[in-house]
């Protein structure tokens, strides 16, 4: 039987349960976490034209029956009943008249509009329709979680949960029987309030794997997903620096956008550190400003440092990031990193980054132009480098506008670009330049592709404090210089492209190119962004091999080489190679090492394999054109798959160059890392890295062939609802009081678990 139920004034309140749903959605849960046997009321079938009268109640049940004798409905046999979202399925529904109760038995199952499902036995209301009983409750959360008690009680703003659990864990295996879920909390009673939007435990205990571990004495938790005021999870740690560590960050919510936590670091061999972040979003966009401050000893950053600490010393670090996006085209970001010396960050645990860079920029970025503004600093942490040498770049200012050529075709790119440099106790240099590019591409009835080239650029420099650089070939000379640099360059490819078998292909692809430069004024010019040179299949066929602006190649070359493409099911290789000859007598720019000394270049190529998702193989070579001796290897290796995978890197730099260039020295190193996993939600993990280098290949390197540099092992649990692990981590190198020795860190990470 269904219909409007024309007492609909009451019936409206017993979707009082569904709006208690998610009320109680952030609570515990009842000692009886398992799925209940009844299903969840479906969406109405074909919902009826909205009533006049806001407070009808569309239902539906198998009979209908009206007790005159104590004024009372009742509907029995599968009740539904649906109103603005809310659903409700019980077995009977009695509405009492005259005192106004109104309780739903037998299996009831009520949805909200969130998805949230609140399963009971029976639920009784006041004659307030406020206030009321519910037996047996279980809530199933839309996020996953789920909450259950033997009795949830309501009075005005407070809801109690009496013998309560909560656990955000699935609660059934992959075959769909009952289990334990990985932990839950169990609580006497567990009361919300609506007012302060937060739930609190009485007698509150973890349990975990089925083992009642932890009290929680102070447990409480925000609802929904906005975070609230309170204690996060501690972290523990033992290093043979610091000893044992407890970390207990305290998280306050200042506001819907902004947070503040601070954390508390308790050392048992050193002095406590104390740590905050500072987060906030704006209309605009984000930033965060964090920071660490302590008291400690502190050593020399040498390698092997005396024994004699320093005194006690205000030790600590800053780090500020920001990005704000003030319209579709403009954009500021920058960031602040800064530390008081330079084993602070390494001693505890914070960061193994060599150099900190400080930065400010201003962006403009539509379809054909791009505009940037940009300071920045670095402070240094590596040892025997002096801070005084290092840049500070205040502006640097880049501007490029492409469009398309009216009279030839093709795509015409301008680029103005202004850098100033300077150093507290090193050379100081400022630099503009404006340049012009053509590029006009075609295609060949035969299939080549053409692409003609045509460059021009006018440079300014002024430099002073020359000889404070420490390597002769960027200084450059002092004061005023000038230069103009043109090029014009033709390139060809030819792609040619075949079956392999039946369900595979492969393309060849030969490529030339032709580039002249007249000779152009370099080693009078400081360099300050190009000294990181080697050729490499990457910048093969670039216009300028040099990395950056201070340096072009001139004179005339041609290079060749050729890329290779196989597609097999399941297969794929990529390959090229290549090489270079120079056209002209002019004396070569470049060190002696980097490969493009001579007219006749070095032989560069990379290889690509790939199997199916579970083996990614890369090779990238540079051969001697004298001898074929390998002065660049480089592998990268991944085999395996998801869960149970290795990673391979090994690289060799074999170039002899000039020990007085630091940029360019060799050195040898490998890195290895990989996870297997052990079970279905256990795995096992390690990584390190070893400095192969000797002094054979470095006369500057304090590695004797053989140095382990870091590694680490752990095991790690991973399951639906909780994360946690055990990592042991060593490290080899004494840098100041950042020391060797081994480090212990205990994770554990609750899913789903409100703060």
């Amino acid at each position: 039987m269904s219909g409007w139920f024309g007492v609909g004034v009451d019936a409206k309140r017993l979707i009082w349960l569904a709006s208690a749903a998610w009320c109680w959605s952030a609570g515990a849960h009842a000692q009886d976490l398992q799925n209940r046997p009844v299903a969840p009321p479906p969406p109405e079938a074909s919902p009826a034209p909205a009533p006049a009268n806001e407070q009808i109640v569309d239902f539906s049940a198998d009979s209908l029956e009206y007790l005159n004798a104590t004024d009372t409905v009742v509907a029995s046999g599968d009740v539904r009943m649906f109103r603005e979202g809310n659903r409700l399925r019980a077995d009977k529904v009695t509405w009492n008249r005259q005192t106004g109760e109104v309780r739903a038995e037998g299996d009831v199952a009520v949805t909200n509009p969130q998805g949230d499902v609140a399963y009971g036995d029976s639920v009784q209301l006041t004659d307030t329709l406020r206030d009321g009983v519910v037996d047996n409750l279980l809530v199933v959360l839309q996020s996953g979680g789920r909450l259950a008690a033997e009795r949830g009680t309501r009075q005005g703003n407070l809801y109690t949960l009496e013998d309560a659990a909560y656990t955000a864990c699935s609660v059934v295996d992959s075959n769909g029987c009952p289990k334990q879920p990985s932990w839950k909390i169990t609580a006497v009673r567990v009361v919300y309030d609506t007012q302060k939007q937060r739930v609190f435990y009485k007698g509150a205990r973890l349990h975990l794997f089925g083992l009642s571990l932890l009290p929680l004495p102070l447990l409480s938790n925000p609802t929904g997903d906005q975070g609230g005021t309170g204690v996060l999870v501690p972290d523990i740690q033992f290093s043979r620096v610091n000893g044992l560590e407890l970390t207990v960050p305290y998280y306050i919510k200042l506001a819907p956008n902004r947070d503040l936590t601070i954390t508390p670091h308790i050392y048992s061999d050193v002095l406590p550190a104390i740590e905050a972040q500072y987060r906030a979003l704006t209309s605009k966009g984000a930033y965060q400003v964090s920071g660490m401050v302590t008291e400690s000893r502190k050593l020399p950053a040498e390698l092997n440092p005396g024994a004699n600490a320093s005194d006690r010393d205000i030790r600590g670090y800053l780090d500020a990031s920001g990005r704000f996006q003030l319209d579709p085209k403009w954009d500021i970001s920058g960031s602040l990193r800064v530390t008081t010396d330079r084993t602070f960050l390494r001693r505890y645990d914070i960061s193994r980054d060599d150099r900190l860079r400080s930065t400010i920029r201003a962006e403009r970025i539509d379809t054909d132009s791009y505009f940037s503004l940009t300071g920045w600093a670095t402070q240094t942490l590596r040892i025997n480098d002096p801070q005084g040498q290092q840049p500070i770049a205040l502006p640097e200012l880049d501007y490029r506008h492409r469009f398309n050529d009216p009279l030839l075709g093709g795509r015409v790119e301008l680029q103005l670009n202004t850098l100033a440099i300077g150093r507290t106790d090193g050379q100081d240099t400022q630099r503009a330049f404006a340049s012009f590019k053509w590029d006009l591409r075609r295609l060949t009835p035969w299939g080549q592709e053409v692409t003609f080239t045509a460059f021009a650029r006018g440079d300014v420099y002024h430099s002073d404090e020359n000889l404070l650089s420490p390597t002769l070939i960027y200084r450059g000379n002092p004061g005023w210089e000038s230069r103009a640099i043109g090029a014009l360059a033709v390139d060809v490819r030819w792609p040619l492209i075949g079956p392999v078998g039946s369900n595979g292909t492969q393309r060849i692809t030969p490529r030339v190119q032709l580039v002249a430069t007249p000779p152009i004024r370099n080693l009078d010019i400081p360099n300050e962004d190009a000294r990181a040179i080697e050729l490499e299949d990457s910048n093969l066929f670039a216009l300028n091999r040099f990395p950056g602006y201070d340096r072009f190649e001139d004179g005339a070359r041609i290079t060749y080489g050729v890329d290779y493409a196989l597609t097999l099911p399941g297969i794929s290789v990529d390959a090229n190679i290549g090489q270079s000859y120079r056209l002209s007598d002019r004396p070569a720019l470049f060190p002696d090492g980097v490969g493009l000394t001579d007219k006749l270049s070095d032989i560069v190529g990379r290889t690509t394999v790939r199997f199916r998702d579970f083996v990614s193989l890369t090779h990238r070579y540079r051969l001697d054109k004298d001898n074929l001796a390998v002065r660049r290897n480089e592998i990268d290796a991944t085999i395996g798959s998801r869960q149970t995978y290795l990673l391979l890197g090994y690289l060799r730099l074999n170039r002899d160059i000039d020990t007085s260039i630091e940029d360019l020295r060799d050195r040898e190193e490998i890195r290895v890392g990989g996870r297997v996993q052990i079970g279905r939600f256990w795995s096992a993990f390690g990584s390190a890295i070893v400095d192969l280098t000797d002094r054979q290949e470095d006369p500057f390197s304090t590695a004797d062939g053989y140095q382990p540099i870091r590694h680490r092992l752990g095991i790690a649990y991973e399951d639906d609802c909780l994360e946690m692990g055990l990592t042991w981590r060593r490290d080899y190198q004494d840098t100041g009081d950042a020391r060797r020795g081994n480090t212990f860190l205990l994770r554990l990470s609750f899913k789903n678990l409100g703060r």
